[in-house]
């Protein structure tokens, strides 16, 4: 049994809608310092359990901890300590940036909170900007504001939905940078996202499709786990050849720009099929397998649970 502490704990977490079931079971074991990232489609139960862990929604089984405190009978203890970004921006546009963290600040109380306000200005690099409104600001400079709002309170949890959705490649770089500063400090991240840049950039890494938790680990484990092989494609009328290796059980294809991806479970299924389909003006080449190509085959595995 792992001795390490954990900040999240939880076994068999579920949670139903009618006869849906949008989180099925889930297991999931978080430790401090750790950016721990959250994958899976839309619709996939990702907001649901960060709910469940932060204790905005009850779950209908399951049992286990969240910070130390039982998820089920503690959830406003939870709540204090767990610093919460939606995926919409949440904050009054008709206020200034300093503003909008005073207000925040004495929503959660939070001591000497002049002083701290001026702090979180300075460590997300808003000071500059503290007399602007929030409706003025772009897509990255509202993703600023709203992680400085989640850590007004001193949070040791902080649970980040999709917070990179529409923001620009730099701007998506710096939030990873502060989150990187964050979790060296001993602030433990819990972030979903699409992106899979994003994800190789996480120390763990969980894959949820369908309320149904398919993967956990490192980047590498999940990789090696999946235990694949794959080439790139090159050449002419590669939009039709994807078509034609789509009809194909357990190959998994996938478009990046003019190359296709293929893959499968062993190097000699893939040949089998991909020999039908040499010729001169094609170049087939092995390579690494990566994450994408992971979550490619994990979805094309997996069922819709909201699927008639």
């Amino acid at each position: 049994m792992d001795a390490t502490p954990a900040i999240i704990d939880v076994r068999g977490l579920t949670k139903r809608y009618g006869d849906r079931t949008v989180v099925d079971h889930v297991d999931m074991r978080v430790e401090r310092g750790r950016i721990y990232g959250f994958l899976g489609p839309n619709g996939s139960g990702k907001t649901t359990t960060i709910r469940m862990l932060c204790g905005l929604l009850t779950p209908d089984e399951g049992s286990g901890t969240c910070l130390g405190f039982n998820i089920r009978t503690e959830s406003r203890r939870i709540k204090r300590e767990v610093g919460y970004m939606t995926q919409r921006f949440g904050l009054y546009e008709d206020l200034s940036i300093e503003e909008n963290l005073g207000f925040i600040a004495r929503v959660y109380e939070v001591p000497d909170a002049k002083r701290k306000v001026q702090a979180t200005l300075e460590q997300l690099g808003l000071a500059s900007r503290r007399t602007q409104l929030a409706g003025a600001l772009s897509g990255g400079w509202k993703q600023r504001l709203a992680l400085a709002a989640c850590l007004l309170h001193d949070p040791q949890l902080l649970l980040l939905d999709e917070p990179t959705a529409g923001v620009d490649p730099k701007a998506r770089r710096e939030f990873w940078d502060h989150l990187h500063d964050l979790a060296a400090s001993g602030l433990t991240v819990l972030v979903s996202t699409h992106y899979m840049d994003e994800a190789e950039r996480c120390h763990q890494l969980a894959y949820i499709a369908y309320g149904r938790l398919l993967a956990q680990g490192t980047a590498n484990q999940l990789v090696a786990h999946a235990g694949l092989s794959t080439v790139s494609i090159t050449g002419p009328e590669l939009g039709q050849l994807a078509r034609a290796l789509r009809t194909h059980a357990g190959l998994h294809v996938a478009s990046f720009g003019t190359t296709l991806h293929v893959s499968a479970r062993s190097a000699a299924e893939l040949e089998s099929v991909l020999q039908s389909y040499r010729d001169d003006r094609l170049q087939i080449t092995p390579v690494e397998t990566n994450l994408e190509d992971v979550f490619i085959a994990l979805m094309q595995h997996s069922t819709d649970n909201y699927a008639s």
